[in-house]
């Protein structure tokens, strides 16, 4: 029954929604700032009744952890395809964030055109000419003031210990100084992935860990970023699995 609930919701939201993107993308002819800030609470208020379709009930901790006066990279450990959701619901409305995605979701009609208009990446892993360009305009897209949220794991991963982190992935932070605020998810696999097709309803949780700074490490700490921060998930993760 939740899993006919949620398509119909993903149905709905597009097709009450059309008038809004058309408008948006009018908008984003004359101001691209404005359409992305407009599309940010549409996207967030529609994930949130896709997630009361599925029955999923978030615990969000940390919010006071996110800086308010600079865009951040937001990294997070990856288990389902409601990690997405789940982000959208907990990042508040005054922090304009876009997720770095693989490029084939860029054959998903509608969904696409709003990605587009929240400045989601979409990164091309077999082409390394393309996935630099695709780090470029996301570093150009943080010094304009928008935050982005990625997923070093590269892939879901339902197992206890992370997947090493993809190389390159928190370049975005070196090469921006912003800082990286860690996430860690908690739960989101049990709405779907351990009985595909089915989803089912649950308690999920998202973390927001401490920022990382970036502009002021030294050459041992760029070499080792990737480790602490892996670090760091996988410590809330294991505290989350404890409490």
């Amino acid at each position: 029954m939740r899993t006919v609930l949620v398509l119909l919701a993903f149905l709905l939201f597009f097709i009450v929604t059309l008038p809004l993107l058309l408008i948006f993308y009018l908008i984003r002819i004359f101001n691209s700032k404005l359409a992305s800030r407009l599309t940010q609470p549409v996207v967030a208020c529609g994930f949130r009744f896709i997630m009361w379709a599925a029955g999923g009930k978030p615990r969000i901790e940390g919010l006071e952890q996110i800086p308010k006066d600079t865009a951040v990279l937001f990294a997070g450990n990856h288990r389902s395809y409601f990690d997405i959701v789940l982000a959208y619901w907990a990042i508040p409305f005054s922090k304009p964030t876009g997720f770095i995605a693989k490029k084939e979701i860029l054959r998903v009609p509608l969904l696409n055109l709003w990605m587009i208009l929240l400045h989601c990446k979409f990164l091309d892993r077999e082409d390394p000419r393309k996935g630099l360009k695709t780090i470029q305009d996301a570093i150009a897209d943080v010094k304009d003031g928008w935050s982005m949220f990625i997923m070093p794991e590269g892939t879901r991963n339902q197992q206890t210990e992370m997947l090493p982190f993809k190389s390159g992935s928190l370049k975005i932070a070196e090469r921006s100084g912003c800082p990286i605020v860690p996430v860690a998810i908690y739960g989101t696999e049990e709405l779907y992935e351990t009985h595909r097709p089915w989803v089912r309803g649950g308690k999920i949780r998202i973390r927001f860990g401490a920022p990382i700074a970036t502009s002021t490490l030294d050459k041992d700490g760029r070499r080792m970023l990737s480790d602490t921060v892996k670090a760091e998930i996988q410590s809330m993760l294991a505290n989350m699995n404890e409490s």
